[in-house]
């Protein structure tokens, strides 16, 4: 009678410990363990992160509660030895083991990334690359690689006429040729077949008019008017008159503090220099934007052949079809330059 007693005894102690046990290792893989009474948020594993410097981000950043079940769990799925970079959406209340089968299978949310306001490659490199895993200077090695951009068709002249000002989403892992190619590619869908005609009416290729964009885009902060403007460019190529555009004497200088363009800056030695060169310079001074390309291609179409800013600062400019003309909005405009004491 009394061993039996022991032994229901050692049966009950057994059960409780077992069903314990149970509840615990059931807790430790299915209980909620990440962003408890948190919002969800993403978090990113650096290339070359190991387990340890995964865990211990995801502690420090209190996106675990319980780093040893985290632990467990991980070891038990093998992802301690299966760690994969990227940005992963954490979301609150997930278990060890739904955040862990995510991490191993490395299922990475997408990652935004917008340039605009970009001159310079180095401009753009910093911009595009800012939210991925690229460094910068391995992006901006690509835009100066002629022998790598002549498979797209471009050079290091004018590789930046590739890149349309935008949003975009990409993988935060992703490797900088590809985001290249994904470039390129954002390209090609933009240039239809109803655009390429329209380039090609102008007898521009579409480098061409990104280029001619680009100085439009520089001359006017006023949408409705750079169709305008673009008439006028589109007017002096005819005619083979030396553009003349202010904005690229700017680039050719580098010196984008410049308020006012003088005669020496009109000397300076350089391909970029529209008034000692005929025709468009080799490359964009920026990046034109969807709308500034349409504008050219959409361009207005009239008799102008001069164009000056308007005297009351407004953005916009005056045009004129003789030199007579022009030559008056300047006075004007110059009155006004020297009212407000703008030297530079």
């Amino acid at each position: 009678m009394k061993k039996r007693k022991i032994f229901l005894l050692a049966m009950v102690v057994f059960s409780v410990l077992l069903t314990s046990f149970s509840f615990y290792f059931y807790q430790m893989f299915y209980g909620a363990n990440i962003l408890i009474d948190q919002t969800d948020r993403p978090i990113t594993i650096e290339y070359g992160d190991g387990f340890d410097e995964v865990r211990n981000k995801f502690y420090d950043a209190n996106i675990i509660n319980d780093p040893i079940s985290f632990s467990f769990v991980s070891k038990t799925l093998g992802y301690q030895e299966l760690v994969k970079p990227g940005v992963y959406f954490m979301k609150s209340g997930m278990s060890n083991i739904e955040a862990v089968r995510m991490l191993r299978s490395g299922n990475q949310m997408p990652v935004r990334i917008t340039f605009n306001n970009v001159r310079l490659k180095s401009e753009l490199a910093e911009k595009i690359t800012n939210n991925t895993g690229i460094e910068p200077a391995e992006f901006e090695a690509l835009l100066n690689d002629d022998a790598f951009l002549e498979e797209y068709g471009v050079n290091s002249d004018n590789v930046m006429t590739l890149f349309l000002p935008n949003t975009y989403e990409v993988y935060w892992t992703i490797k900088a040729k590809e985001l290249f190619a994904k470039m390129a590619e954002e390209h090609k869908k933009f240039w239809t077949t109803d655009r390429i005609a329209k380039a090609s009416a102008l007898d521009l290729t579409p480098v061409q008019v990104s280029v001619l964009a680009s100085i439009v885009q520089a001359e006017s902060i006023k949408n409705d008017e750079r169709p305008t403007i673009a008439g006028l460019y589109l007017n002096r190529l005819e005619k083979n008159i030396a553009l003349q555009a202010d904005p690229t004497l700017v680039f050719a200088l580098g010196d984008f503090t410049i308020q006012r363009v003088l005669n020496e800056h009109k000397r300076v030695q350089s391909p970029y220099n529209t008034y000692l060169n005929r025709g468009l310079p080799p490359g964009p001074i920026n990046l034109p934007t969807i709308s500034s390309i349409d504008a050219v291609l959409n361009y207005e179409k009239h008799d102008y052949i001069y164009m000056c800013a308007k005297e009351d600062f407004s953005g916009y400019h005056r045009f004129a079809k003789t030199l007579v003309q022009h030559n008056k909005n300047a006075a004007l405009f110059q009155k006004a330059l020297n009212e407000r004491r703008i030297f530079r």
